[in-house]
């Protein structure tokens, strides 16, 4: 009889600790006491999940990852200026500024602006190319910069093919589409080659 009192007071404090697990999962990154590596790997797998998804479009992505190039060069000057390390007073800037980014990460991946693919040859191109940069943040095979310069060209094919489709009653004409397919040919290759250059993420080996 003592171990059955004893199992069901244990079950409400083993959902409440689930409970606060999953609300904790649904707010923005805040550890403890993270590293400033540990910080900076979380943003990131944060950033490519919302890419692969569609929760982050490729402007919303550009303008994240630009932030991130930012915090990183500034806190590589700071570690060469300081014979590798941080003081305790660049620690505490960098972890507002990632505090910041990660509000943001959230902000944009819950707002009503989401990437759309229609059922066309045009769409899933531009899928494709958000899933290989998508993989490439998360892999550490692209930086922050690189993947804001991806990202960005990305934007603005998909302002041309939203403005051609405004103008030709939502579809596009052959030579826009040919248009679309060299720009995407053009950007597929930037993606690769960013992908496998010798500049990735701190930590990872570049891919041969």
């Amino acid at each position: 009889m003592k171990n059955s009192w004893m199992k069901w007071c244990v079950l409400p404090v083993a959902a409440l600790a689930a409970g606060t697990v999953a609300m904790a999962q649904e707010q923005p990154a805040q550890q403890q006491d993270p590293t400033i590596q540990q910080r900076k790997e979380n943003q990131q797998d944060r950033v490519a999940g919302g890419v692969k998804d569609g929760q982050l479009t490729p402007g919303e992505t550009s303008r994240l990852e630009t932030k991130e190039a930012a915090i990183n060069a500034e806190t590589k000057a700071d570690r060469a200026a300081n014979g590798g390390k941080l003081t305790p007073a660049e620690k505490a800037r960098v972890t507002r500024q990632q505090n910041h980014v990660s509000k943001q990460i959230y902000a944009d991946k819950h707002n009503a602006s989401t990437a759309h693919y229609g059922n066309n040859e045009v769409d899933s191109r531009r899928q494709n190319q958000q899933a290989r940069i998508g993989q490439g943040i998360k892999s550490g095979q692209m930086t922050a910069g690189e993947a804001a310069k991806a990202e960005n060209q990305q934007r603005g094919i998909n302002q041309q093919v939203r403005a051609d489709r405004a103008a030709n009653g939502g579809r596009l004409t052959a030579g826009e589409k040919a248009q679309v397919n060299r720009e995407q040919n053009r950007a597929s290759r930037n993606i690769y080659n960013k992908k496998h250059n010798a500049r990735t993420q701190v930590g990872t080996k570049p891919k041969k």
